[in-house]
């Protein structure tokens, strides 16, 4: 009954169009005061002890460093580098974006982030060569998602906070899937440029190579700051985000010289707000995961599950249309943190294992991130191409399918997840 309470508020709430972050305060609210005897006192210590985790430090780095690379010139360095590589190819442009948007997800955190800086630069030049927008823009859109799997990954670090994994074994099982899926994602790209014989760049010398790789270098040098500085135990996930934002000043103002010091000041201010909004999420989605377990539900869940007979593959199948579903509505922090809570004890009775849980959680928050009708990267991928949902939800479906056989794939076989943190010693 009170599951029932507390999802149907909930619901109700969602629907009128309040916030998410809203919509989960005011339910716990409303369920303290009318349905519990818990006093106010023990949950705002729990908000207290429920936001002070050392991890979610990580959150405002990431976010700041990835918006200095954002407006850093960074991207642009990125997409030269990779245009030199592969535009030779069918698509030659089309796939340098992928293969950009794999490199600046490594460096960001974020899904719309990556879309913004790779496609803001690369979409004018695509149709400049004669590319349709509707191909560029599925390409960009899909290939974005790739900022939150390619670690370092801000939703990684949320599922941390909320299950108590480890950040760093997370983002060491994100390098494998992300990199299968920018190759399958270059793959249909490849495949469908040659099918419409879409326009093709001469060659590139490997000393052309050479001089766009020189140049893209101090960016890419930050994959090396952050994921060595985490395998080699240097730092700590939360101490290389902090590192990874003050190395990306250092690249944009002093080397680069694409942000002077009077820009600093906008980007910090910009990075607080989307700071402030995801905090802001996190802290009444601590206070939902309190209720929920007070009144014991994921508990209650997980034995009714067992005592079905659910399996492993059934109860994977049943995540993964659950997810997939409130990506329908919600946007992926939010799903993370309501969700996992509820999903993770039955996993762990299930003997799934809890690095190759998140990494699935991860890879539906990327799918729904590119359909409607609340996709963060549709919204900006709209705002860049000036196309509207419905046509630009046509454009992206043949990578759409990609990323749903990709889904399967990391779903039912957890090596592709979890081989190399076990290899590194991590888990």
């Amino acid at each position: 009954m009170s599951a029932i309470v507390i999802f149907g508020v909930l619901l109700v709430l969602m629907l009128t169009g309040m916030p998410i972050s809203i919509s989960l305060g005011l339910t716990v609210l409303t369920f303290l005061f009318t349905m519990t005897q818990v006093p106010l006192e023990s949950v705002a210590l729990k908000l207290f002890s429920g936001i002070e985790k050392f991890e979610i430090m990580a959150i405002p780095f990431f976010i700041l460093a990835g918006n200095f690379l954002t407006h850093g010139g960074v991207a642009r360095r990125m997409i030269d580098f990779a245009a030199s590589m592969v535009g030779h190819w069918y698509g030659g442009l089309a796939l340098a974006g992928v293969m950009a948007c794999a490199l600046f997800a490594a460096v960001s955190g974020s899904s719309p982030a990556t879309v913004v800086a790779i496609g803001s630069i690369l979409l004018p030049g695509m149709i400049k060569a004669g590319f349709p927008m509707k191909f560029g823009a599925g390409v960009i859109t899909t290939s974005g998602a790739l900022g939150i799997l390619i670690p370092p990954s801000i939703v990684m670090v949320m599922y941390s906070v909320a299950t108590n994994t480890s950040v760093g074994a997370l983002f060491m099982a994100g390098v494998i899937p992300g990199l299968i899926l920018a190759t399958m994602l270059g793959g249909i790209t490849w495949y469908r440029a040659m099918k419409f014989d879409y326009p093709r760049q001469p060659k590139a010398s490997w000393l052309e190579r050479l001089r766009t790789f020189r140049k893209a270098v101090w960016g890419l040098m930050l994959i090396i700051v952050v994921m060595g500085g985490i395998y080699s135990g240097v730092f700590t996930p939360t101490e290389a985000a902090a590192m990874s934002a003050v190395y990306a000043f250092f690249v944009s103002v002093f080397v680069y010289k694409d942000l002077t010091l009077k820009d600093v000041p906008k980007v910090l201010l910009s990075s607080a707000n989307m700071s402030a909004m995801l905090l802001y999420i996190i802290t009444n989605a601590v206070m939902f995961s309190f209720i929920l377990a007070n009144e014991n539900i994921p508990q209650l869940l997980t034995d009714w599950l067992i005592d079905k007979g659910l399996g492993q593959i059934a109860f994977l199948f049943a995540v993964n249309i659950l997810l997939l579903m409130a990506g329908n509505f919600m946007e992926p922090s939010s799903i993370m943190l309501i969700f996992a809570p509820i999903v993770f004890p039955v996993a762990m009775k299930l003997g799934i294992d809890p690095v190759h849980l998140g990494i699935l959680m991860t890879v539906n928050m990327e799918v729904g991130m590119c359909h409607p009708p609340v996709g963060l990267n549709l919204y900006v991928a709209s705002g860049l191409t000036k196309m509207g949902i419905t046509e630009l939800t046509v454009a992206v479906w043949p990578w759409l399918l990609t990323m749903l056989v990709f889904l399967i794939g990391v779903t039912y076989w957890p090596t592709m997840s979890i081989w190399l943190p076990k290899a590194l010693g991590m888990m």
